[in-house]
């Protein structure tokens, strides 16, 4: 008969790494939920079959996907704004610039989602390596981000439709714009007819809706891509006037050429609604990094494309900043070029807004599985294989906005919450190389497995199987609470507990663990008061002091990192294969790099709306997702242990 054991060498219990009792409070902000594994999905697939998502989605279904939800509408306008302002004929390189480092995110998101293919996209790798404060905050982020950037772009349909049409006023009555007398509130019907097809059409089938996206988008392909030729032909019949300048390819300077890029910057965002779908993907670990990566191609090649033609037709100070295609086409007299824009531009719209409704309904069913929002959100339809309810609910939040609200003021935090997101895919795939997490949180059911498994380890006494971590040993002290008790101290405990110092060796590579997570946090710390010290350009004595403690704590922790070996735990964390992150530490310390730098330099007024947001999400967290977390019941054991614990417990059950 085995003995239960309350308190075992392998377990510990409550908010995470360091339990309740270690830390307080502070283990339910830090604890992390379990990492996707063969053995989660065999046994979530047994004990929720409803939550299951169809695995139909191949490497055409997510370019078509990640196109369409990043060239919105705003590249046939963001060419003649930025060329005026910032860039100049040198546009063309702004757009490279921004793709560049626009790729370099999605090499960490690359690699993530290839490794953890569920639904959540950044909310579910933070809450893998981060902790589960953080990924609330980047779940609740990443929903006002989809709501808003949604809303803003269905109101943005009803104006395109009537350029179609012959003008401002020309779309009929019931569909057109109207103001409520004595309101002042504009509604606009057809934004609300647009998230009510949409809606629909995203809760028929992911690959339904995927091939109707795809067909949306390639007609925004055609669209740039007649631009590009045709403009190209015009281009060399006029001469190239745009280029021929007394002020030369760069009249705003090197910085001004930067400067557009980090507006343009924003155009690349969307790929990452690629990762919302891995559990649909039939390959995850061969098509999502390629999906993402042709997706990321062809938009940095349309963009450069269509710059470098409408630069050319025209001199950029004589750009219309609202329709600077149209009128730079009409200026060589083909102005019926106008509807073949508008066309593309109604098409991108419908693509873009599918491409936010699709993501955020995944995101609410990866929060719900989580226990951190009601159940409601998770529950998957037997027939089509999606979220229904959580895609009602989104598609009703953003017809509600787009009806009644002009967003556009909001846009801004669309582009924080993206950057935030950014920001912590960067940072988890530093984790994940460095110190990935050696516990992972099991259910109370695994109790006797857990059991059975640390006293065989107990008794056997190998050093392999004893549980170190840094200069730490778990040990058993009757009728208590596990112990992380310095072995140092070892002195006067049990013969078993004095047996375990002897079997075990000193530290294994607990010191390296340590440096390498100092080492990330001393670099991320450098970043922010490097980036913060641009914004103080009024005292140059204290932005040269922030630009130089930045500079060196950046530098010393990127050195630390570059000499530092990776983890060798990494390899058996999360799924077999994928694709691997290059340049590690430099490329996801580069891109946390340019996403703090953006994010310190959008409005006050944006970070002031989103700080409201956060706040409240906080506050929810604390009243309701703290509490409803399964992690408060779970057993957090070694990664080294968990096979043995599942087979363990099949073989228990067989």
């Amino acid at each position: 008969m085995m003995v239960p054991f309350r308190d075992s060498v392998l377990q510990k219990r409550g908010a995470g790494a360091g339990g309740k009792r270690a830390f307080g409070g502070f283990g339910n902000l830090v604890r992390r939920k379990q990492v996707d594994s063969k053995h989660a999905k065999s046994s979530s697939s047994s004990g929720s079959s409803q939550h299951q998502l169809a695995k139909a989605l191949t490497v055409p279904h997510l370019v078509a996907i990640g196109v369409g939800s990043t060239i919105g509408s705003g590249v046939y306008i963001l060419v003649g704004t930025v060329a005026r302002e910032h860039s100049g004929p040198a546009l063309t390189l702004s757009f490279l610039i921004a793709g560049i480092a626009a790729a370099l995110s999605a090499f960490c998101y690359a690699e993530l989602a290839s490794r953890f293919p569920s639904a959540g996209s950044a909310y579910h790798y933070s809450y893998i390596f981060i902790g589960e404060a953080v990924a609330w905050l980047i779940g609740w982020a990443l929903m006002l981000e989809y709501t808003i950037g949604s809303s803003a772009v269905a109101r943005g349909i009803s104006p395109n439709l009537a350029l179609l049409f012959g003008g401002p006023n020309s779309l009929p009555s019931s569909i057109a714009r109207q103001t409520i007398p004595g309101f002042g509130i504009v509604v606009d019907p057809c934004a609300a007819i647009l998230v009510i097809v949409v809606t629909g059409l995203l809760c028929v089938g992911i690959k339904e809706s995927t091939l109707v996206q795809g067909i949306v988008t390639s007609a925004n392909i055609c669209a740039l891509i007649f631009i590009s030729v045709v403009g190209g032909y015009l281009g060399f019949k006029t001469g190239w006037r745009g280029y021929e300048l007394p002020s030369g390819y760069f009249p705003f300077g090197a910085e001004g050429m930067l400067a557009g890029a980090s507006t343009v910057f924003f155009a690349y965002t969307g790929f990452d609604s690629v990762t919302s779908t891995a559990e649909e993907v039939k390959n995850p670990q061969r098509d999502l990094p390629i999906g993402i990566g042709f997706a990321l191609s062809i938009c940095c090649t349309l963009y450069m494309l269509v710059s470098m033609v409408v630069v050319g037709l025209v001199p950029y100070y004589t750009m219309d900043p609202d329709t600077p295609i149209s009128s730079a086409f009409a200026s060589c007299g083909i102005e019926w070029a106008a509807y073949i824009v508008t066309i593309g531009s109604c098409a991108a719209l419908c693509s873009s807004f599918m491409g936010s409704i699709l993501p955020q309904s995944r995101i609410l069913m990866a929060m719900a599985r989580d226990g951190l929002l009601p159940s409601f959100f998770s529950d998957v339809s037997k027939s089509t294989q999606v979220p229904v309810k959580s895609t009602v609910v989104t598609g009703l939040l953003a017809g509600i906005l787009a009806f009644f609200m002009d967003v556009e003021e909001l846009s801004g935090m669309v582009s924080l919450g993206t950057l935030l997101a950014y920001t912590m895919v960067a940072i988890s795939v530093l984790i994940l190389r460095y110190v990935p997490p050696h516990e992972v949180p099991l259910p109370p059911s695994f109790q006797e497995a857990i059991n059975s498994v640390s006293l065989r380890h107990t008794i056997g006494c190998s050093s392999s199987d004893v549980f170190v971590e840094n200069s730490e040993v778990y040990v058993t002290k009757p009728e208590s609470s596990p112990l992380l008790v310095k072995k140092e101290a070892l002195v006067g405990y049990s013969p078993t507990e004095k047996m375990l110092q002897k079997c075990n060796f000193l530290v294994n590579k607990g010191n390296q663990r340590k440096i390498a997570g100092w080492a990330i946090t001393i670099t991320c710390i450098g970043v922010l008061i490097l980036t913060s010290a641009t914004i103080f350009s009024f005292d140059r004595i204290l932005q040269f002091m922030l630009c130089g403690i930045g500079g060196i704590l950046l530098l010393s922790g990127l050195i630390l990192l570059t000499c530092i070996e990776q983890d060798d735990a990494r390899h058996n964390f999360g799924h077999a294969g994928g694709f691997i992150c290059p340049f590690v530490p430099l490329l996801p310390v580069s891109s946390i790099l340019i996403n703090v730098y953006l994010l310190v330099h959008l409005s006050a007024a944006t970070w002031a709306r989103v700080s409201i947001w956060l706040g409240l999400a906080l506050l929810a967290y604390v009243f309701y997702g703290r509490t409803h977390s399964p992690l408060q019941r779970a057993v957090y054991v070694p990664v080294a242990h968990v096979d043995e614990i599942y087979a363990t417990s099949s073989n228990s059950v067989s």
